[in-house]
């Protein structure tokens, strides 16, 4: 507890709030914009804009992949961010087709990871406490959102690189009210792909001393399952009062340790809101007034700022509401994308492919444009009179008493291997570098042979299920200490108490392959026939081995 603090109060951008606000004016700055074309790449969003002139190569939209693309291509030259395009001079915009091979890829690899439930199964030692855990570590995964919360978690990591979690503590009204890190209100950016941030309680809401004892309750709505038996309605109570906040990586300020670049002292979740949608007291008024540095007329930026001690909420550099942390820890959990030894951030899923992506973009838009130049077939002709009346069609006859008379084919698609091969070596590319066939899409084509066996499909899928594999141990880790902090956290309020050494948990994953149902239950009842525990089955089939 004293290293935490040391390193705390240690920290530059801690000790100093102007470089705190320039590291948060950085991120929204500069770093955004590298991730937002991250999100934009994945996503390949629209944007309506009417044509500029009756060329019929002109839509009335832009696609975010088309930064990529050469300006011969677009007639636009690129910014820097996705739709920040200017016109290029002398350069008509030709045809332009976008292909997304990343968003599929890696909604795949999504559905692979987490696209069925996962079981969650304690290692306390006492056998009651132990299903009093899970049961409760149910309804706190149900509450924040149980399999789509895994998988937002799961698909900003695989866009971003990494991702962060909160988990905060807010009881309901009718609990005791312990000095907390926040409340239930939501902040709403229409712009974020995740709705789920929150902001601290007011400083005036935050009361450092201890909480009163809450009134006495029923068996059945017991505050205090730790103890005594709770039943399923205490618990689910119990477990809405933790929450999981999502921290969208744009928003997120990791203040690193000085001597360890792995871990953080300290977070702070940077944003920005319309002035007119932030209502201001007649004293934070007054304390922006009297600011010395100059503030954004039109947007407010706001910093939610945590350590190990405390918590602040500022807005324009003012602190506006601040409390103690009576955790004591900081309350975060990052999640690697892929683990990265010597960095905080991990490696995105999508970074890697967006060259391969621009390639793909450009050869099927020159191919396009080829095919749209040459399939128009016309027709020379030499000798004939009053060719041009003449109609072309089939059954039509051209007669002449010209010996010298020719007519002359031009245009008309002509085959191009090497260009198809082109394509199909960058589409091969990509299958590598992500380790996503389409075949895991479902995309099949032609015949590849017998694949009715789970052991051909894992042949065929090999580079994506041991990517699955990989990830997997990584979300074991973040999910864990999810559990962890929750337990740790109702602990501390006295809601729910339990030892350090009860709050480790075991994850049991489904096979992403799918099996015959028969045969597994088939397998499952020669392994119990043979004396496997019927729990380790149960386990195995991926059912609750809490329940019957």
């Amino acid at each position: 507890m004293n290293s935490q603090q040391n390193t705390e109060s240690n920290h530059p951008l801690l000790a100093s709030p102007a470089l705190l606000r320039e590291a948060a004016d950085k991120l929204l700055r500069s770093d955004r914009v590298r991730l937002d074309r991250l999100w934009a790449y994945y996503r390949n969003p629209l944007r309506v804009l009417p044509t500029r002139t009756e060329d019929t190569s002109d839509r009335p939209y832009r696609q975010a992949q088309e930064w990529g693309l050469p300006s011969r291509v677009t007639g636009s030259v690129s910014g820097a961010g996705v739709f920040d395009t200017s016109d290029a001079e002398g350069i008509a915009r030709k045809e332009v087709v976008i292909e997304n091979d990343i968003g599929w890829r890696i909604d795949t690899m999504i559905d692979f990871l987490f696209g069925r439930a996962i079981v969650i199964n304690s290692t306390a030692a006492d056998p009651a406490k132990r299903e009093q855990i899970e049961s409760l570590l149910k309804h706190v995964m149900a509450s924040n959102g149980g399999l789509v919360f895994l998988q937002q978690i799961a698909l900003l990591g695989a866009v971003y690189g990494s991702v962060d979690v909160l988990v905060k503590y807010a009881p309901d009204d009718h609990h005791a009210t312990p000095a907390v890190v926040c409340s239930n209100e939501p902040t709403a950016d229409p712009d974020s792909p995740i709705q789920s941030h929150a902001e601290p309680v007011p400083v005036e809401q935050a009361s450092d001393s201890a909480a009163p004892n809450p009134t006495p309750a029923t068996a059945d709505e017991s505050p205090h399952p730790g103890a005594s038996s709770a039943s399923t309605g205490a618990l689910e109570r119990l477990a809405r009062t933790v929450r999981f906040e999502i921290v969208e990586p744009t928003r997120a300020l990791p203040l690193l340790n000085t001597r360890d670049c792995r871990c953080a002292c300290a977070f702070a979740s940077v944003y920005q809101v319309e002035r007119t949608l932030a209502p201001q007291s007649r004293g934070q008024w007054l304390a922006r007034w009297l600011a010395k540095q100059p503030v954004d007329p039109q947007r407010m930026t706001i910093i939610e700022l945590i350590t190990p001690t405390r918590w602040q909420r500022i807005e324009d550099d003012v602190v506006v509401s601040e409390g103690a942390n009576s955790l004591g820890r900081l309350p975060l959990v990052h999640i690697q994308n892929t683990p990265d030894p010597l960095a905080y951030c991990g490696a995105s899923d999508v970074e890697p492919l967006i060259p391969i992506q621009d390639e793909l973009n450009t050869r099927l838009s020159d191919r396009a444009h080829r095919v749209a130049m040459t399939s128009l077939r016309m027709y020379l002709g030499k000798g004939i009179e009053n060719f041009t009346d003449l109609p072309i069609a089939p059954g039509r006859m051209w007669s002449t008493d010209n010996v010298d008379a020719n007519v002359i084919e031009l245009g008309g698609d002509g085959h191009s291997p090497s260009e198809q091969a082109h394509i199909d070596d960058i589409r091969e590319a990509m299958d590598k570098l992500s380790g996503i066939s389409p075949i895991a899409a479902g995309a099949i084509k032609g015949r590849i042979g017998r694949l009715s066996s789970a052991a051909a499909l894992r042949v065929t899928m090999m580079a994506l299920l041991s990517r699955t594999e990989r990830k997997r141990t990584v979300y074991a880790v973040a999910i864990a200490q999810l559990c962890e902090l929750a337990l740790a956290w109702l602990d501390q309020a006295g809601e729910f108490t339990t030892d350090p050494a009860d709050r480790g948990i075991t994850i049991h994953w489904s096979n992403p392959i799918p099996v015959n149902e028969i045969e597994r239950l088939e397998e499952a009842r020669a392994k119990q026939a043979v004396g496997v525990p019927t729990a380790a089955v149960l386990r195995e089939l991926g059912y609750p081995t809490g329940e019957g």
